[in-house]
């Protein structure tokens, strides 16, 4: 039985994670920001921690929270959107909200989680986004795709450090959530079966790379 943690958890890809790995006989570690979801979880299945990955003091107890475990899978889900465009300058707070949440989070949780995934040579999944990549550049949700690609180095500057395992940036497509909206092109579920599908069969030349759900490994960052 693996062990898999999910930063993020309460709803969309996190949550369909979640479920997708309890089902299939998982043990599922999930992290969820507000108290009240904590109960839907615990329902589907899952042990779960209150984290706000964008509060640094929050963050701070996941290493003792997580003392002696051994991750074979943690998938970093937990992300803001703006969609605001480049010739709108970004609010401090809504700069805060994304950068925070988006990259900071992943900064502060990474150092904690990678000890336990690198002891059994696991998989750290970040969740990035096809908007992150340079060769794709425009001008709609230009804090979006920064912290995106922002998000990536700290992927490949992880991978150089805990080189015991795989760290990666995953896009999951443009997914039918809250942030997708119901006219994207793919299910949580179709999302989520393609991603966990991609990590069964990373190798090594896969460290530090940025894959696509369905396994296609975008060469441009």
């Amino acid at each position: 039985m693996a062990t898999v943690l999910v930063i993020g958890a309460s709803r969309g890809i996190g949550r369909g994670l979640v479920q997708a790995c309890v089902e299939r006989g998982d043990r599922v570690i999930a992290t969820v920001r507000k108290a009240a979801d904590v109960q839907a979880l615990r329902d589907a299945g899952a042990e779960v921690l209150v984290v706000d990955v964008a509060q640094p003091a929050s963050v701070s107890g996941l290493a003792w929270q997580l003392d002696g475990e051994e991750i074979d899978q943690a998938w970093y889900v937990a992300g803001a959107w703006d969609g605001s465009s480049a010739h709108t300058p970004p609010t401090q707070p809504d700069f805060d909200r994304v950068m925070h949440t988006n990259v900071l989070g992943a900064m502060q949780v990474l150092p904690q989680v990678m000890p336990c995934v690198e002891a059994v040579g696991g998989v750290m999944v970040c969740i990035s986004s096809m908007m992150s990549r340079l060769s794709q550049a425009e001008s709609r949700a230009w804090l979006y795709r920064t912290s995106k690609a922002a998000l990536n180095m700290v992927v490949a500057c992880a991978q150089e450090q805990w080189q015991g395992a795989h760290v990666i940036a995953m896009d999951p497509g443009w997914v039918q959530t809250d942030m997708g909206g119901e006219g994207a092109s793919i299910s949580v579920e179709e999302c989520v079966q393609g991603m966990l599908a991609t990590v069964a069969q990373l190798d090594d030349a896969d460290k530090g790379s940025f894959v696509r759900y369905d396994g296609h490994r975008w060469e441009d960052w």
